[in-house]
């Protein structure tokens, strides 16, 4: 797993970038606030119901949750299961809030 951070990510995007986001909150969660990514909840993974993105296990995905810890513990699943380029949101939703909103 690697890490990327906000203002990487965020340099990206703006540079027009296509990134394959994946966002593992809760729908609540992503319906309040969100960066644009792909829902899938960590429960779900867990489960290794990642049909949805398994079209990405040789590109580069980047996970984000709240903080960091959630998306964590996906990307390291994901990696178990033959994701290649799992990168780890640094601190979140609430990083990117804190520097972008």
């Amino acid at each position: 797993m690697q890490i990327i951070t906000a203002e990487e990510l965020k340099a990206r995007l703006d540079a027009g970038e296509k990134v394959n986001l994946v966002d593992v909150r809760e729908p609540n969660e992503h319906a309040e606030f969100n960066i644009g990514g792909q829902l899938l909840p960590l429960g779900q993974i867990r489960n290794f119901e990642t049909d949805a993105i398994d079209n990405l296990k040789d590109a580069e995905v980047i996970v984000y949750c709240r903080s960091g810890n959630r998306s964590g513990q996906a990307a390291m699943l994901l990696e178990t299961l033959g994701f290649t380029n799992v990168n780890n949101l640094a601190g979140g939703m609430m990083r990117w809030q804190e520097l972008y909103s």
